[in-house]
């Protein structure tokens, strides 16, 4: 049946009339007789409802069967937009998988031009080297710090003496700024939207316009961006969170949002080709380029492991049925270990930075006792079959966190005055052994260098800043330390440098942001009139591999002669000051020698006319053909008697 005949054939179906933006067509639906007809209604009625109300939806048959297409209308052709956008592509079984256009699409299609016509060739924007800062000889890092109560940004080298300016701008931003998860822009607020900054001079790459945006999240791709705004949204048009496409800007596709309180309401998984949210306890997880994949209930929270398209959720218990966790593996959906858990009260979820390792934090009320007892439930992601390690804490639980690169974990717990830290090793030989405990720390937060190891525990705020840094390889106390009223602590992307920050968002006095080794020793304070935030710039991953990270790792004793050399003259302000001075006037020796020796050769032709055709240039240079002659002659004579010298 053709399109007209469909608007013309029978009232019950859409009428030209009602406006045909609001019609959709779904192709390679099952053809089925009139006994399983009401079914397959009921199935793609409860598939395309949850895009808007169906008013009219038209089945044609042949023979006594559905042709395998059908037409819907909705009450509005936002709609239909979003069933097309959403739908198409939707696999109802092995054999059918919908595809999923507009009406008004066909009248487009229908009246494409027989000739190619070719596309209208775009001006090529240079933005610069986008990875340029990795290219700095000394290998410094960069932070962007904001300052004098968010009127200025700065974007900042670091250096062991003082901080180098790379950028620095009045009201770059209305609030405060992001960098994305490899570094390469710069995203600042705006009442009307946001703005994407990178290259070596930080040219605005990018906008994105959305009212009133307040939150903003990149996928770990860096290929998708997802702002949130309060003020903009309708039920026909979900404004309040948009994912954008960060190369063309173009939006793919908003959401309504029922709450905010959690940010960011999307998560992504390592590779950026999924993303899942919670909407009133249902999982509700998309596959990229923003297409729904599956929905699961009753689950209450859930994170991606960083290093696989696994995604870990629980389930609270039901009646009879125990509380569980579940790791599902995408797209597959295949359920690759399941743990049924007993008397639960809340769950957390803790990946290891590679995904080796996931840690549920299970909180507990055991039957026949007062209080809560945390456990901690230990996957082993890269075993066969997923074994499942228990540490029981009868203590509250303060904070946790994995070492990144590595396989220990420490727990902060207790309470304050008797506050301890305790630090677990994860062995091969299917044990967890605590490896040290210090106790009465002041300390409720856990700071990991990126690359493990090191580690800071900072009482922030109400424990005034207390600092202490810690060695985990034999668990020694590096330096005790204190920044008064610290908010903030930050470890640059290497793990060499850590900064400690009080920021007037939190204090009104004492704004100052102060650079540490790893090993606790302060090398500067940096004070900021009204400093609000510092964020380091983060590196990409290495292109290396681990082969090759381990053999530099090896023959780094070839290179430390050059790195010390290079630490000595840099150890004080003179000493550059000098090397640089000498630099400058070695280059500008070797300029004028090279001037000056231009212009001998240019001139002599000019010195071989004066000289009747004698080279007198190479005169000097045959030193063989020269012949030693001795010449003497009378200069003076002078005779003095010896009578006179008496």
């Amino acid at each position: 049946m053709s399109p007209v005949n469909f608007l013309t054939s029978a009232s019950c179906r859409p009428q030209e009339a009602d406006g045909i933006d609001s019609v959709i067509v779904v192709d390679n639906v099952p053809q089925v007789g009139p006994e399983r007809l009401e079914k397959l209604k009921n199935v793609i009625h409860k598939i395309f409802s949850k895009f808007g109300k169906i008013t009219n939806e038209y089945y044609p048959e042949a023979d006594g069967k559905t042709k395998g297409y059908i037409f819907l209308e909705y009450a509005a052709p936002t709609h239909a937009v979003e069933a097309v956008k959403n739908a198409d592509g939707y696999k109802l079984d092995k054999q059918h998988t919908f595809r999923v256009n507009l009406f008004t699409d066909f009248d487009k299609y229908m009246t494409i031009s027989d000739e190619w016509e070719a596309p209208e060739k775009q001006p090529f924007k240079d933005f610069g080297n986008l990875r340029h800062w990795l290219e700095d000889p000394d290998c410094r890092d960069q932070y962007s710090i904001i300052f004098e109560a968010g009127e200025r940004t700065g974007i900042f080298s670091n250096d062991a003496k003082e901080p180098i300016v790379v950028e620095e701008r009045a009201r770059w931003t209305e609030t405060y700024v992001r960098w994305s998860p490899k570094g390469t822009y710069l995203a600042t607020f705006h009442q009307r939207g946001i703005a994407l900054w990178g290259g070596e001079k930080f040219k605005q790459i990018q906008r994105f316009s959305h009212q009133g945006v307040q939150l903003i999240d990149f996928s770990p791709c860096e290929r998708y961006v997802v702002t949130f705004s309060p003020l903009m949204d309708t039920k026909d048009d979900p404004q309040a969170i948009i994912i954008w496409d960060v190369l063309t800007g173009q939006k793919k596709r908003g959401f309504h949002c029922e709450n905010s309180a959690h940010w960011p309401i999307f998560k992504w998984s390592h590779d950026g080709k999924f993303f899942a949210r919670m909407t009133q306890d249902t999982l509700s997880i998309y596959e990229t380029p923003v297409r729904k994949n599956t929905s699961i209930s009753a689950v209450l929270d859930f994170s991606w492991s960083p290093g696989d398209n696994i995604i870990a959720f629980w389930v609270p218990e039901d009646k009879d049925i125990p509380a569980r966790v579940t790791l599902m593996q995408l797209p597959s959906r295949h359920e690759i270990r399941v743990r049924n858990l007993f008397n639960v009260v809340d769950c957390k979820l803790h990946w290891q930075k590679n995904g080796d390792y996931l840690c549920v934090k299970v909180d507990r009320t055991p039957k026949g006792t007062q209080g809560v007892v945390t456990n901690f439930e230990i996957f082993r992601m890269r075993e066969k079959q997923v074994p499942v390690d228990v540490v029981e804490m009868k203590e509250s639980i303060i904070a946790f966190a994995w070492e990144p690169n590595g396989n220990k974990f420490a727990v902060l717990h207790g309470e304050s005055p008797r506050i301890n830290v305790s630090f677990y090793h994860v062995k091969n030989n299917g044990k967890i052994e605590l490896i040290k405990m210090f106790d009465k720390q002041q300390a409720n937060s856990i700071f990991w260098s990126p690359q493990g190891q090191f580690l800071v525990l900072a009482g922030l705020r109400s424990m005034n800043g207390a600092l202490a840094f810690v060695d985990t390889s034999d668990c020694t106390m590096m330096n005790i330390a204190e920044h008064y009223m610290a908010s903030d602590v930050e470890w640059d992307p290497t793990g060499r440098y850590v900064v400690t920050s009080v920021s007037w968002w939190s204090h009104k006095v004492d704004n100052a942001f102060w650079v540490w080794t790893f090993q606790g020793r302060l090398l500067q304070k940096n004070i900021k009139d009204r400093f609000c935030q510092l964020l380091w710039r983060p590196r990409p991953p290495s292109l290396l591999s681990q082969e090759q990270i381990k053999l530099i790792k090896k023959d780094l004793k070839k290179y430390s002669k050059i790195f010390e050399q290079k630490d000595r003259l840099s150890q004080s302000k003179a000493s550059k000051e000098l090397v640089d001075r000498r630099r400058t006037m070695m280059e500008e020796y070797r300029k004028y020698r090279e001037a000056a020796m231009q212009m001998y050769q240019e001139q002599r032709p000019l010195r071989l006319e004066l000289r009747g055709g004698v080279d007198t240039d190479e005169l000097d240079s045959n030193v063989d053909d020269w012949e030693e002659e001795t010449i003497e002659f009378f200069i003076n004579e002078e005779i003095v008697p010896f009578g006179d010298l008496a």
